[in-house]
């Protein structure tokens, strides 16, 4: 992309005009120009760049009042850093300056871009695949990536098939590989509760032939939780299980489903015992015009859910009401809490990486110093 010979400064306030044919009808939407500017976007290598603080398009479909509390007239969204093949799993680090680590999956590489000046380093190679055929897989790197209580580094490892951490002396452990005596699918996406329990979604997208590939083993895609080297099976309904996310309480495990048919965010009230005590349907976008199911899903402290749905991000009360979506100029497939106050929510939109400050921090994220 070619730099722009000047800055663009335009603001443009409520408007019906402005509305994209996905945008429901009672939704009223915003849209906000400033200062957007392009980069010089990823070298020959796939070498990422970094863009601190360009602010581009950020589209606002406001559905209900109560996202004013969220999401305020005049929020801003801007662009970190761009240039990458598809980026994923979002997870802040809080150590002095704060940074942010992110998988990029067909590069098979986990990165690290710094808030202190926007610098994009590889922080992990290999990140979900060891093989030398690497090639012949769609999405051979890792996916989703969070911090256990103690800081260290869990991460879903696509072309591995594996759940693994990063222990403080840089060495690897596998966490879990396969359920019975079966490999795993793909490990797509992660979360743990403060007692330890690690919940995680196993879809076929990882595989090279999806869910028709020879490699599979499972006949299902999963929901599982790991608790105490012990795996238990949480659901094997879904047919892509993708984002995940607990709410604030932890009672309850909302699972985003990637499915053309199903486009539904389910959600599990857990016993003790981690069986499932209910289940019902939070959020059902399968009529949304767009080609995206549900990817991933963040909770914040109020127990509002985000969802990356058809159109961009939505936001839904903790009761399941439509209170907006976000509109970025790349479709965002997953999305992060950052900033010392996890006010800022961070976006993987594609080939890159944005920011939005919003009113509500985030819930689940573990404030530890990262490597």
């Amino acid at each position: 992309m070619k730099h722009l010979p000047s800055l663009i400064l335009l603001l443009a306030g409520l408007s019906g005009a402005l509305a994209r044919a996905e945008a429901p009808p009672q939704a009223v939407q915003s849209k906000a120009v400033v200062a957007l500017r392009t980069s010089a976007g990823a070298e020959s290598d796939g070498t990422p760049s970094a863009a601190l603080g360009r602010r581009v398009t950020l589209e606002i479909d406001r559905f209900d009042p109560a996202l004013d509390e969220i999401v305020p007239p005049g929020t801003q969204l801007e662009k970190v850093a761009d240039g990458f093949a598809f980026a994923e799993g979002p997870v802040w680090l809080s150590d002095r300056d704060g940074a942010l680590l992110f998988s990029d999956i067909p590069r098979n590489r986990i990165h690290r871009w710094s808030a202190a000046d926007g610098a994009v380093s590889i922080h992990r190679a290999k990140s979900g695949y060891s093989g030398a055929d690497a090639g012949a897989y769609r999405q051979p790197g890792s996916n989703g990536l969070t911090l256990d209580a103690e800081g260290r580094l869990t991460i879903c490892e696509h072309g591995n098939r594996r759940v693994s951490r990063i222990e403080n002396d840089g060495t690897l452990t596998v966490l879990a590989a396969a359920f019975e005596g079966r490999r795993f699918n793909s490990p797509n996406d992660l979360v743990y509760r403060s007692d330890g329990t690690l919940f995680f979604t196993d879809p076929c997208f990882g595989l090279p032939d999806y869910d028709n590939d020879p490699r599979r083993e499972l006949p299902f895609a999963g929901v599982y939780a790991l608790r105490e080297g012990k795996l238990a099976v949480i659901s094997r309904d879904l047919k892509g299980p993708n984002g995940i996310a607990l709410s604030p309480d932890e009672r309850l495990l909302y699972v985003g489903n990637w499915e053309d048919r199903h486009k539904t965010v389910m959600r599990y009230r857990l016993n003790a015992d981690l069986s499932v005590a209910e289940t019902d349907v939070f959020a059902d976008l399968t009529a949304e015009p767009g080609t995206a199911a549900i990817d991933g899903v963040k909770v914040d402290t109020r127990g509002n859910v985000y969802v990356s749905g058809p159109g961009g991000i939505w936001i839904f009360s903790a009761g399941g009401r439509r209170l907006g979506r976000l509109r970025a100029p790349e479709h965002p497939h997953n999305l992060g809490w950052g900033g010392r106050d996890l006010r800022t929510l961070y976006l993987t939109a594609q080939t890159g990486l944005y920011r939005v400050r919003l009113s509500v921090p985030g819930a689940g994220a573990t404030l530890r110093p990262g490597p």
